[in-house]
């Protein structure tokens, strides 16, 4: 019997084997998405199922219907608390470096852990030259971020913020980034991945009549700027006081507005 006080690891909506498993510990041809759950329930659900699908479609040209990786997702939770953290990730069965059959069907694996919340903040990001390879995928393998994290707390900042080859904030190692000039929400524009927090702040702040807009941020723009965050399934929102030598205001009420937001869209259950 299946402790509730348990966490999953599941494929295919079934409990994983230690044989299903080996093959994928050093896989890195894979994509994923991570969320929050509360109360069995996820906030942009919807988006999560669509990150998944496209980029199953980029990644294996076919993706998994989204009534199977939600039958999945909920024995996954079923199998632990109802607070957790949950990952699933999508992978070919033929592995890498080969080239797989077109009618073979991707896997999916669910695991489930501990809740997160996120760092309090604030923190200190620093700018490196940085863009990832198929940035609007979240795809597994890649070094350069926890390469770059660690880099970036030997010189005593908290994490890294990528700009492109154009100078250009794209997003940091694991966070998307934000800004607020005063009045409205600033989201940068260049080649990144599009967080399911992010979109759900983006449709949240519609409804509640917030003003957004999208700009090109590059360090010369810094100063003008009225606050900033970064933000991932942990959080809608956690301050930053720094990016490079930039200085940037704490902004309590922006950050307190994007919570808000976030909360204010209802969690579904899968």
């Amino acid at each position: 019997m299946t402790s509730t006080t348990s966490f999953a690891v599941h494929r295919d909506g079934r409990a994983s084997t230690a044989a299903e498993l080996a093959p994928l510990a050093f896989a890195g041809y894979a994509h994923f998405t991570a969320a929050q759950v509360r109360g069995g329930r996820i906030r942009g659900l919807d988006l999560h199922l669509e990150r998944l699908r496209s980029a199953s479609l980029e990644l294996f040209g076919r993706a998994l219907p989204d009534a199977t990786v939600r039958s999945h997702l909920r024995t996954a939770l079923e199998a632990g608390p109802a607070d957790v953290s949950l990952t699933a990730t999508v992978h070919s069965p033929a592995g890498e470096f080969t080239v797989a059959d077109p009618d073979e069907t991707p896997a999916l694996l669910v695991r489930t852990g501990p809740p997160a919340h996120g760092p309090a903040g604030p923190l200190s990001l620093e700018p490196v030259t940085h863009e990832r390879f198929l940035p609007t995928v979240k795809h597994v393998g890649e070094p350069a971020k926890t390469h770059l994290l660690r880099r970036a707390a030997a010189q005593g900042f908290d994490d890294a913020v990528f700009l492109d080859r154009r100078g250009r904030l794209s997003e940091a190692t694991i966070w998307n980034l934000a800004f607020w000039d005063g009045t409205s929400v600033v989201w940068p524009v260049a080649d990144m991945l599009h967080g399911t927090t992010m979109g759900v702040l983006r449709r949240a702040l519609r409804r509640l009549g917030v003003p957004q807009r999208r700009q090109e941020v590059t360090a010369a723009d810094l100063p003008a700027l009225a606050g900033a965050v970064v933000m991932n399934s942990w959080t809608p929102g956690v301050p930053v006081h720094r990016i490079g030598a930039a200085e940037l205001p704490a902004a309590p009420s922006f950050v307190d507005l994007l919570h808000r937001a976030y909360a204010s869209e209802p969690p579904t259950a899968p």
